[in-house]
This record gives structure tokens, sequence and C-alpha cells, in this order.
């Protein structure tokens, strides 16, 4: 079957006309010994973690090679196999794929894949008037373009390719686009695999907001979501829990007298468990609308995390939900009920990152990560220490060490208890 005879023919060339980094002359090769996607999510042997690596305040200072190799080490050392990226107009994830074939060529067992993300905006994104009804065509068309060129170079590394990060949720107010724009795209990679242009076996699929998925409000639900879902590979769904603790507050405070005779850690502990069991409704929401609509695809925790400090709305003056002693608590629920349910769960994330809140280093948004940005492991991690994994692995030349000195009462006294209400 010739390119030009192709059933949609029409989208593929006003998208990429001659112009097209996949031409017809070029052909991904596939080995039939290559793990796929199928094979890496849901397996709790290819645990998933979302991956930045900046370590400046601006992201115009990209992570050399060098540093972005020391990373996936310590990732790798972690269980770590497969890890998220975000966007491809910067260096970072051509610079990640390229740091993960050096570790290959140097060490055979080194084993890392890669969800290879593609940012999607609307027209006039990021200043005071996006147009939300229209999408940014250049940059979108552009980020395709890479995300495909990346995934035939790369076809032993890139095993999904996500169109859009959170770019379908209302609240993304500076850039959200409407789900027909990302249907465009996730139908035109979906025909590139068709006519043997991407590696059949690369999934494809949207990373966004569980309410994005249509398992929140009604006003998500409409024919372009429905038939989205149907063209995906599987569903990534964010949720979180901790950012609700301040705009849903409903299941983070509780009532006096449900918790009269709780210390302050079982009080923690509970609060933990009701975030879990917040995240579990709102992935089984997405499921039932999923249902509802007669499809049946794998769904996926394409983000979820809890940050370790903040001095805004989740700290001490807010939602008293920041805190390392918590952190650990939904990671390590989350990382069990995923293992054991066949979900993949792109935790968010692996390291800080400071260029989220520059002028706020206490931000929340600055500190998601398990490891700080000078290499210590925060108390998710402290057994993986004791263990020894991290031994001879560094970042930016500190090697693997705890938070607090490793000095557990230390850290207690840093845990906030959430606030109760009265009957």
């Amino acid at each position: 079957m010739s390119c030009m005879k192709h059933s949609k023919r029409v989208l593929a060339a006003l998208l990429f006309g001659a112009a097209s980094l996949v031409s017809c002359n070029e052909q991904p090769t596939e080995s039939t010994h290559m793990k796929t996607a199928s094979d890496i999510l849901g397996n709790p042997e290819y645990r998933a973690v979302s991956y930045g690596g900046y370590r400046a305040i601006t992201r115009e200072v990209q992570p050399t090679i060098a540093e972005l190799k020391d990373d996936l080490k310590i990732m790798h050392a972690m269980g770590i196999r497969i890890l998220r990226t975000y966007n491809l107009q910067l260096d970072q994830a051509p610079n990640i794929l390229k740091a993960i074939r050096e570790l290959k060529e140097e060490d055979a067992s080194f084993e890392m894949y890669v969800m290879l993300g593609a940012w999607i905006d609307c027209l006039h994104a990021w200043t005071d008037h996006p147009n939300h009804e229209i999408e940014d065509e250049e940059n979108n068309t552009s980020e395709i373009q890479k995300a495909v060129a990346y995934a035939n170079e790369y076809p032993d590394i890139v095993k999904v390719i996500a169109v859009g990060n959170e770019a379908m949720v209302h609240w993304a107010w500076s850039y959200f686009v409407k789900p027909g724009v990302i249907l465009k795209y996730v139908n035109y990679l979906q025909e590139l695999k068709e006519i043997g242009k991407l590696p059949s076996s690369v999934w494809i699929t949207s990373s966004d907001n569980f309410a994005s998925w249509g398992g929140g409000s009604p006003d998500y639900h409409n024919d372009d979501l429905n038939a989205l879902i149907n063209a995906v590979d599987y569903i990534s769904m964010h949720t979180y829990p901790f950012h609700d603790t301040h705009y849903n507050p409903g299941f983070w405070e509780v009532h006096e007298s449900a918790v009269a005779d709780a210390d302050s850690t079982e009080r923690v502990e509970m609060a933990m468990r009701r975030a879990m069991h917040y995240a579990k409704n709102q992935y089984n929401g997405v499921k039932e609308y999923m249902e509802s609509i007669g499809a049946d695809k794998p769904i996926h925790i394409g983000e979820t995390g809890w940050a370790s400090v903040s001095r805004g709305l989740y700290g001490p003056n807010g939602s008293f939900a920041a805190d390392e002693f918590k952190q650990a608590l939904y990671r390590n629920q989350m990382r069990s009920w995923t293992d054991s349910a066949g979900i993949s769960c792109f935790y968010f994330e692996a390291f800080d990152e400071p260029w989220k809140d520059p002028n706020h280093s206490e931000g929340s948004e600055n500190n998601f990560g398990v490891i700080t940005l000078d290499g210590q492991a925060k108390y998710a991690l402290w057994p993986l220490v004791d263990q020894g994994v991290f031994e001879g692995l560094t970042r930016n030349g500190n090697p693997i060490t705890k938070t607090f000195g490793g000095d557990e009462a230390a850290l207690m006294k840093t845990v906030l208890t959430p606030k109760t209400v009265n009957e």
C-alpha cells in the first residue's frame, strides 16, 4: 500500500507536507526480541517515574549528558525501568535518549525505557488571552514531528508517545485545548503505525487529569472525548489528592469525634488512607466512564505524587499536607496498590526541580521529588540507602545520603497533623 493511497492521507499532508520527518522511504525497524509497551506497562518489575532532571532555577540551563547519566543510574538502582518526559522543544528529552543508549552500550544489563511526551498548547498559550478554541498548530506539529522522529530513531527505548500533558483539563487556563485537538494527533500517530512509519508496538496516549478522561464533572463528556478514549492504546490519568487537600478538602479534614482517641501519628496515617481512597475513587471514576461508552482500554496512572515541603497552600499555613513522612506513606501505599492491581504508576517525581517556582525554594512544586537537588534521599527512600543500592552513585558530586542525617526523630518533628473540625 503506497503512502498516498491510505484512507487518511489528507490529515498527514496538512500536518507535515513534503517536509515531514517521516518520509515514505524511511521505515522504522523493530526487533522481535524488544520489550514492548504491552510487556512493560502494568508489570511491577518495570517501575515507572516522572523525570525532569533540571538542577537550575531556569530550564535555560539544560542537564548535561553526564548529569543525566548520573540520574539514570540512580533511578535504575531504585528499580525504575520506564520514565516519563514532557516536551521536545528543549534538549532534555533527546539527551535522555542519548544517555540511555550510551549506558546500554557501556553495560548490556542496563535497561530503561521512555514514555515520550509531546507538549500541546492552544493558540496564544501562556499569555493573558489564550484561545482555547484554536490550537497552536506550529508548536504542536513540531512536537509531534519530533516524537515520531525519536520513536523511530530509538525504537528500543521509546515505548509510549503521550500527546499532551494536562492539555485538556480546564484549570490549565494558560494553554488547554479541546479534546478534538488531541484526537487529531492521536489518530495521526495511529495511522503512521498502520502504514509502517512508526513502530507498531509503540502505544499512543494522552496524559491528563482524571476529570479530562470523564472521571469527574459531566462538563468534560462529549463525542470527541469518547472518540479519543477509543483511539488511544491506553488511558494515562493523573490523580492528586495532595492538591485537593486545599481545593477539595472534604476528604482531608475530619470530625474531631472520629479521631478522639488517636494520637498525632495515627491521625496522619488515617488521613493518608483517606488520600489513597480518594485517588482510587478518581481512578474508578475514569474506569466507570470508559465502560459507560462501551470502551475497554487499560488505565495507568501518568502522574501522582506528594510534596515534602510547602510554605503555601499545603504547609503549616494551609492544609498541613506537605512533609516527608506523608510523602513516604503516600508513595508506599500507591506503589503497593498499583503493583497488586497491575497498574503502572509514573510517580511524580524522581528529583526535586527548582525551576518550577524559582522565587520560592520552599514552594511545593519544587519539592515533589523523592531525592533532593543535592542527592539526599527523602524518607521514602531511606530503606534503599540502608540496603546500599546507591553505593558508588552520586548526584552533583554528592553521594546519596539520607535527609535529616538519617535522624528519624528529627524528621518526625516536622510532621504536620491534619486539621480536625467540630461537628
